[in-house]
């Protein structure tokens, strides 16, 4: 999913000008209008190198160009800033006009069950958004009365897709004599060639999500897509100390003592892990397509590709983050608009050539091997049925259980089967909450 850097403080004093957030009038003339000059609040937290920061920024420019009299105050989060106070601000007169938001029935779900979230039913199938997104993409963009994604009211809208994969370092492959696997096999023999060595082959970020997504992935190993929908839509019981759950969790654990995760990388973040990579650090780094346009702009000293995980049927993926219209907002006509210039094709098509993967773009039009490459991997993926959601989705403040979990498994601070009990305490009292 995505995802990065920590910016600026919760907006204050800017948000309570008439213009702005929910204090503002609505303009509903869709071009600025004749009247006072407005000013549409968007928050989201992708990176300027980003391929959706890149995008995004030009869709800024165009819409206040086809708006003229309209400012967009963008105001920079972090993934964990929005994560850990939206409910909060949305709730108050703080709220944005127009913000990124995660999927899932966590995140999105849980505020739309709330009440916090302006249902777009009647602008997706008005403005054919309904017509862009494959049914597989509108899984996280709908939401039933009890929160949980899949079916029910429009409640968040993906402009692109976004999916976790292995990003390799070519140079370091060829000087170890590792070829690109195939198999999860191939896979291990690679890792263990690293570690014996004496390079810890993957980079992993402890502290935020990329260490529960490689546990995830290695559930996937075993699983099939009975067990995601039981996992993610409840539609079945989930044994967590079943085949799936038990050899991620065992199999993450012994990757640590086996030295193909560092010791250390409990107190990683996901920006650390990042950029260690960049800097050649590290040989692999297993993560999401979000980083793909920060590779592509960054990695200068060596060269680089990437993998699906060798062996698996499915892959933590989905659409992209939404852009959600905080009920509250003051401006929501010029929100819907805004969406609906980041889903035309010139938006889709620069998104696409920055290393993004989009919804909706002209395939003709991406012009860059690799990104092509990042695509054809997506539609792969989604052909075969292979998007898998993202493990802290199930649960409101699932997250935060994980993050605790792999800390634990990449310490030694517990064993395995008690980490599997601690992760399953809050997705049974989840199911008991939503009458499951």
């Amino acid at each position: 999913m995505s995802k990065i850097g920590i910016v600026a403080a919760l907006a204050a004093a800017a948000v309570t000008l008439a213009a702005c957030g929910s204090g503002g009038s609505t303009d509903t003339s869709g071009g600025g209008g004749s009247g006072e000059a407005k000013t549409l609040t968007l928050w989201h937290y992708e990176g300027a190198a980003s391929a959706m920061g890149v995008a995004w920024a030009d869709a800024i420019k165009r819409f206040e160009a086809s708006h003229p009299n309209v400012k967009v105050k963008f105001e920079e989060k972090s993934f964990e800033q929005i994560q850990k106070t939206a409910g909060m601000v949305l709730g108050s007169d703080q709220a944005p006009d127009l913000m990124e938001y995660n999927k899932g029935n966590a995140t999105a779900g849980l505020l739309s069950k709330q009440g916090l979230l302006t249902d777009l039913s009647e602008q997706a199938a008005k403005r054919g958004w309904d017509k862009l997104l494959s049914p597989s993409l509108q899984t996280t963009a709908r939401y039933d009365d009890r929160g949980v994604m899949g079916s029910g009211k429009w409640f968040g809208i993906p402009n692109y897709a976004e999916y976790v994969m292995v990003y390799y370092n070519k140079d370091a492959f060829e000087k170890q004599g590792v070829e690109v696997p195939a198999t999860f096999e191939e896979f291990t023999a690679a890792l263990d060639k690293f570690a014996k060595a004496g390079i810890t082959p993957l980079a992993v970020g402890g502290a935020e999500y990329p260490a529960q997504q490689i546990m995830y992935q290695l559930a996937l190993s075993k699983a099939q897509r009975p067990w995601v929908d039981a996992f993610q839509l409840y539609k079945g019981k989930v044994d967590f100390h079943g085949p799936e759950l038990t050899y991620a969790a065992t199999t993450f654990a012994d990757w640590v003592k086996k030295g193909y995760i560092s010791k250390d990388s409990a107190g990683i973040k996901a920006e650390d892990m990042g950029t260690s990579f960049i800097s050649g650090k590290f040989p692999m780094m297993v993560s999401g397509s979000w980083w793909y346009g920060r590779m592509s702009s960054d990695i200068k000293d060596f060269k680089w590709g990437t993998f699906l995980w060798p062996g698996n049927q499915m892959s933590a993926g989905s659409s992209g983050n939404l852009w959600v219209v905080p009920e509250k907002s003051g401006n929501k006509d010029l929100a819907y608009d805004f969406i609906d210039l980041t889903m035309k094709k010139d938006i889709q098509n620069e998104l696409g050539n920055a290393g993004g993967v989009p919804v909706a773009a002209d395939p003709t039009a991406i012009t860059d091997d690799k990104n092509k490459e990042l695509i054809e991997n997506f539609n792969k993926l989604s052909a075969q049925d292979g998007l898998a959601f993202y493990p802290d989705w199930p649960a409101p403040g699932y997250y935060d259980t994980l993050v605790a979990g792999v800390q634990e498994l990449i310490n030694g601070s517990k064993a395995p089967d008690k980490v599997l009990d601690e992760i399953a305490q809050p997705y049974n009292d989840n199911l008991a909450d939503i009458g499951n």
